[in-house]
């Protein structure tokens, strides 16, 4: 039997993606859980697809932790934990938020792997927007070019429509959110995951229609279409050193 068509619990979902521990909330029913089950499987065997990598790449490397029900923020659905690097959702929300709070713990994933230095906590998105310099590697330069298709313009002279978009709407607000290099990149990466027309919508939904999108909070047009193709490149590339990296494991064992 494949893994995707085993009956779907968290106890399958943990051992299969190799998460570092899933927990959940004690006032999660029974149903409740089994229901959410096929959601995140769903999602995830989705997401997996998108990014062509192996199951670990979801866990990131084992590293990463998963949380459903439990406590959560005065009307945050979803979050991701930098401190103990769990993605945490909501029970009765948060459906459609799971690509975003995944390249959320991707992008804190990579802050500390992707630079010659790194302060403790970073983001890659906030490591490269601040110019730290890049590990020599090919990888670095394809994510390197997945932010720069971000938050700057076709000719990387000037700031990228969306962050003009994003920093308008933190100024209408009096806050500091949507222009962070956190935030624009999740978004962007959501747009991409969305676009891959995905069949779960507990992944991702909200990138074409909605409110957000209407206010140009999510990447439109030229700029949607060359951040794709940034994110496709680096995962295709990322996805196939995995795999071969799994079958040298699989062949010197």
């Amino acid at each position: 039997m494949r893994p995707e068509s085993q009956p779907a619990n968290f106890a399958t979902i943990r051992r299969r993606f190799e998460f570092r521990s899933i927990e959940i909330g004690r006032w999660v029913s029974e149903p409740e859980k089994d229901r959410a089950a096929i959601r995140f499987q769903q999602a995830l065997n989705d997401l997996m697809d998108v990014l062509g990598g192996p199951e670990h790449l979801i866990s990131l490397r084992q590293t990463l932790g998963l949380q459903y029900g439990i406590g959560g923020r005065p009307g945050v659905s979803a979050h991701y934990l930098p401190g103990t690097r769990q993605l945490a959702l909501a029970k009765n929300a948060g459906a459609g938020s799971l690509a975003h709070e995944w390249f959320h713990a991707f992008d804190h994933y990579m802050g500390s792997r992707m630079f010659q230095k790194s302060g403790k906590g970073l983001f890659a998105s906030t490591g490269w927007l601040e110019s730290t310099p890049l590990k020599p590697h090919p990888l670095n330069g394809l994510l390197a070019d997945c932010f720069k298709a971000v938050m700057l313009n076709q000719n990387g002279t000037e700031p990228s429509e969306l962050f003009r978009q994003s920093r308008q709407a933190d100024q209408s607000m009096g806050v500091l959110y949507y222009a962070r290099p956190e935030e624009m990149c999740a978004r962007a990466f959501e747009a991409f995951v969305e676009d891959a027309r995905p069949m779960s919508h507990f992944l991702v939904r909200g990138s074409r229609q909605s409110d957000e999108a209407r206010a140009g909070l999510y990447p439109q047009g030229e700029q949607r279409s060359g951040i794709n193709e940034a994110f496709r490149r680096y995962f295709q590339a990322l996805g196939g050193a995995l795999y071969r990296e799994l079958a040298d494991a699989t062949m010197s064992s």
